[in-house]
Formats: C-alpha cells, structure tokens, sequence
C-alpha cells in the first residue's frame, strides 16, 4: 500500500483555484511538483501492472510528454476564459492506437471534493457517435451487459451533460435503450472522495475500477474495430 496524494494535494489546487495567475504558480511551482504532479506520474506507473491484467492494448504512461498525465496549462487561445492554469489534474490511460483511430480510455481525476474515475469515449466526431449508436442498436444483448449489468449501475453513472433532446434520426422510439443512443459522450464515471484520493488503498481501488469498467471499455473498443 501507497499513499500518492496528501492534504497538500488539495491545498495546492484550491491554492490555483484562488491565485489563478503566472506569479503566483512561479512561487508555488515546487509543491505542485511535489504533492501533484509527482504522485500522480507514480500512481500512473504503478496502475501500468494492473491495467495490463484487464488489457494489454491499454497503457498508463508515466512519460512525462505525450504520456498519461495531462498538462496543467490551458489551451485559453480559443476560450473566453483566459486563466493559464487548470485547476485540477486528470490522467487518461489511452488505447495503443489513440492516434490512428478514435478509441476509448479511462481517465481519473483529482479536484478538491470532485474527484472522480470513469471510462468511455469523450467528444467523439459524428461519424463515430453514428457507429456506436448503430453498433448498440445491431448489439443491444452485449450492450445491457455491458453498461447496464445491477453491479455496474450500482457503481457508476453515465455521464449525461451533452444528450440529445431527441432520439436520433432513424432509429426506432420504442428500442430498449432508446435514451443511451442519445448520448454524445459514452462514458461511465463514479466521485471518489478526498479520503479515498488522500488514502493509502487509492491504487487498490482504482485497480478494482479498472477491472470493472473492463466489459463497457470493451463493447465500445468492439463497436470501433479495436483490440481490447
């Protein structure tokens, strides 16, 4: 058992949150390295062992360019809000062939009381969003056990923000999972508490998080012709 995460974690970020700014980020730089982004290249490598037993196309990337871990600098030329730096830090374990082709991942995400992991695929392009719906319709047996199994939506929830207000075109009102062909995002997700993200079993539960998400990551990766 290993502690990744602290309550200087937490400090840190809500910290950011308050004093978005460079100045103040320059004089903080050495407790983000210390109590976030260096706890989390090291949760990632030591997730890399249990990601392989549920998949060996998957990959948690402790590279420190191009790997796992997201940057904490925003993108703010395209954006109304102009603040340099995220306040949190997310990590997305990818599919191997992430850049050739559209594919799912896990993701896990550390936030002052709105942590949370979950699987799936994020703003697909409408030809996929096109292909999964259909694949769910030509599928929907494996589908139900994939995404709707009692244990699993016990655990997890889909995540709803962007739906369609109506049922896409050319599918029928009455099929059974009607509502899940509205999404635009797939991806199911659960809140993880600062007590679990702070605690000495988080890589024993999110090891238990990836292997339970397993079934859903693998329709969607059937549904995109990828190897799970």
């Amino acid at each position: 058992m290993s502690q990744y995460f602290s309550d200087a974690s937490f400090k840190f970020l809500r910290g950011l949150a308050r004093h978005n700014d460079k100045t103040w980020f320059a004089e903080h730089k050495q407790q983000y390295e210390d109590h976030v982004r260096q706890p989390f290249l090291r949760l990632i490598t030591d997730l890399q062992p249990d990601l392989s037993q549920v998949s060996e196309h998957f990959q948690a990337d402790p590279r420190t360019v191009g790997g796992s871990l997201f940057r904490i600098y925003r993108d703010s030329r395209f954006s109304s809000d102009k603040t340099p730096y995220k306040t949190w830090q997310g990590a997305r374990l990818f599919h191997e062939r992430r850049k050739q082709v559209p594919a799912p991942s896990y993701y896990i995400h550390l936030a002052p009381g709105e942590s949370f992991v979950g699987a799936g695929i994020w703003h697909p392009e409408p030809d996929v969003q096109r292909r999964l719906r259909q694949f769910i319709f030509d599928n929907p047996g494996s589908w139900k056990a994939a995404a709707h199994a009692p244990a699993t939506r016990r655990r997890y929830e889909f995540e709803t923000s962007e739906k369609l207000v109506r049922s896409p075109r050319g599918f029928p009102a009455d099929f059974e999972f009607i509502d899940d062909l509205k999404h635009r995002n797939w991806v199911l997700w659960r809140s993880l508490d600062d007590a679990t993200m702070t605690g000495p079993r988080l890589r024993q539960t999110l090891a238990k998080d990836l292997a339970a998400l397993g079934p859903f990551v693998d329709y969607l990766c059937a549904a995109l012709d990828l190897e799970f």
